[in-house]
């Protein structure tokens, strides 16, 4: 061999790896070509996600059911006592008006009315038929009385002055205002006025004006006297009272609606209950 050609160990290691590299090289597999990734925006702070429409009702729906069944019925206003039949007792918290004309008669025909110097023993000989008892506020069922109010329920010496002349009694007038007219939430100028109003718009019939002899009718008798006189009255805005140990007309009463108009009226003026018996006796005026 050439000596010119002698190999080496170094250089014979270094030729084998120039070979295996450019063997490496040739037979490699091509790669494909690589697709630039693509430009992301800058990062912002992350939105919730709105729901869908189908997930908005869905989830109303879900609020809107109806609490877990208990054994107690369902109330269809606040809770009140049992016994109270929805009364609060909160002045111009009622239903309607009752409008209460007693008849004179009867009241002087007892012990407290001969001393009743005012209405029944008069010095100017005075007497009287159908008087203002009071105007009363109802409930459907109940009444109140006696209302809270923000100052003292004093009566006007003006405003009694007033009423003597269908009211003829000033404890009445003071008595009736305390425990009927604080409920109606009027002044007692206005809630006198309101019962003179009423009390003015019904017409008093014949046989009742100044009758001189005792009158033995049926409590639906009276009530008919007064819708014939009368022609926005019907007999269920009616119900005669009668008291005493033989039964006497004491009042009719005739419900009004808050505004004044004549209505029917409620379980309180229940005939039955307010005048059991037949045939009552309407005492004369004298």
């Amino acid at each position: 061999m050439d000596p010119r050609f002698k190999l080496t160990l170094p250089g014979a290691l270094a030729i084998a790896a120039l070979i295996a590299i450019v063997v490496l090289v040739r037979y490699r597999p091509a790669e494909p070509a690589s697709t630039p990734a693509p430009e992301l925006p800058a990062p912002t702070a992350e939105r919730p996600v709105a729901p869908s429409k189908q997930e908005r009702a869905q989830t109303g729906s879900e609020r809107r059911q109806a609490p877990q069944e208990s054994d107690e019925p369902p109330l269809a206003g606040p809770t009140l006592p049992a016994d109270t039949d929805g009364r609060t007792d909160a002045p111009g918290d009622f239903s309607y008006y009752a409008l209460v004309l007693s008849w004179s008669p009867t009241h002087c025909g007892t012990a407290e009315g001969r001393d009743d110097e005012s209405q029944c023993a008069r010095a100017d000989g005075r007497r009287y038929g159908f008087v203002l008892h009071g105007l009363w506020p109802q409930y459907d069922r109940g009444y109140p009385e006696s209302c809270a109010t923000r100052s003292q329920p004093y009566v006007p010496q003006s405003v009694i002055d007033d009423m003597m002349d269908i009211m003829p009694s000033k404890r009445l007038i003071i008595h009736e205002y305390r425990k009927h007219g604080t409920c109606s939430g009027l002044s007692p100028d206005a809630y006198f006025r309101a019962a003179r109003r009423m009390f003015e718009s019904i017409a008093i019939p014949d046989r009742f004006k100044a009758p001189t002899d005792n009158q033995s009718l049926y409590p639906s008798e009276v009530v008919d006297a007064f819708v014939a006189r009368n022609s926005r009255l019907k007999p269920e805005m009616l119900a005669i009272d009668c008291g005493g140990r033989w039964p006497r007309l004491k009042d009719v009463m005739i419900c009004f609606s808050k505004t004044g108009e004549p209505k029917a009226c409620g379980a309180n003026e229940d005939q039955g209950a307010l005048c059991r018996d037949g045939r009552i006796t309407v005492p004369p005026v004298q």
